[in-house]
């Protein structure tokens, strides 16, 4: 089974033609026309849909590493402070 010839084609068209007429099939067209465009725009929503069903998932990973960070943070700081509130060694 290969693919269909210029032949082919024009047999489909005509046969086409004589079933729909050339009235109905102009409406056809914009019809199929409108079709696709709504499912490209709900095909987009719903990948739009899955980005955001993982995206919670990163910023929990984010949430986590922004915690681990303001621990390291608050450690420092109390460094710090212990080491401006002690007394200085100086001779």
């Amino acid at each position: 089974m290969g693919s269909l010839s210029p032949a082919h084609w024009a047999i489909v068209a005509i046969v086409v033609l004589v079933l729909f007429g050339s009235k109905k099939l102009p409406d056809a067209a914009r019809g199929l026309g409108r079709s696709m465009r709504i499912f490209k725009s709900e095909t987009k929503g719903l990948m739009g849909d899955e980005e955001q069903a993982q995206r919670p998932a990163e910023l929990n990973g984010q949430s986590e590493q922004l915690k681990d960070r303001a621990a390291e943070l608050r450690a420092e700081a109390a460094r710090l402070e212990r080491e401006a509130t002690a007394p200085s060694k100086e001779a």
